[in-house]
């Protein structure tokens, strides 16, 4: 968003534009986050009941055959074989805990925990909003003299602020991770302010 307000404010336009710009950039890049977020989580979910699914299909119709499986998964754990067979045959004469059993052993699923989507949306779509007023919060409070100052600083500060911290995770050195962020972050919103600028002169 910070890349679209300093895009038009090249062209040379008023504050209101810029404003209109910048919310409009906002909400669509917000709704676009949260739909994909939903689509994906969504899918993924789908195919994960589906995979269980398949397993209790198996289940129903081939219970030795799972029930060798839950002891080999055992035994690949530690447990001796005997005890591995006895414990898989106490589980499979439980249909649910046993479906419950494959999914996490076997597909590595949890079946409680398999995402949702709605809420991965409204956290993808107010973590974009937040992200995304922070450039234009200057053209709304600030005059239209300072406001341009304004992006540029709480943009910088913001980027340097995202790549500090993520150093943290990646081991290297705050001030290198800001810099980094920083310089990206700069390269591509001085890239959309001279494409701006040069199409307000061309179009003029």
């Amino acid at each position: 968003n910070a890349a679209l307000i300093l895009g038009v404010a090249g062209a040379g336009v008023g504050a209101d534009m810029i404003v209109l710009s910048g919310v409009a950039g906002l909400l669509a890049g917000a709704f676009s986050m949260a739909a994909g977020e939903y689509v994906s989580m969504r899918s993924q979910r789908e195919f994960h009941e589906y995979q269980i699914g398949l397993e209790r299909e198996e289940l129903e119709r081939y219970p030795r055959e799972e029930a060798a499986e839950l002891a080999l998964i055992y035994q690949a754990k530690g447990v001796e074989e005997g005890e591995a067979r006895r414990l898989a045959e106490r589980l499979i004469a439980d249909p649910d805990r046993a479906l419950d059993t494959l999914a996490r052993e076997e597909l590595g699923l949890n079946p409680d925990e398999l995402g949702a989507p709605l809420g991965a949306a409204l956290a993808s779509f107010l973590a974009f909003c937040g992200g995304a007023l922070i450039p234009l919060l200057p053209y709304l409070l600030l005059s239209p003299a300072h406001a341009f100052t304004g992006v540029l600083l709480a943009t910088g500060i913001s980027l340097f602020g995202v790549g500090a911290v993520l150093s943290l995770f990646t081991g290297r050195h705050a001030l290198v991770g800001g810099l980094r962020m920083l310089a990206i972050g700069g390269a591509a919103g001085l890239a959309t302010w001279l494409i701006g600028n040069g199409l307000g002169v061309a179009l003029g």
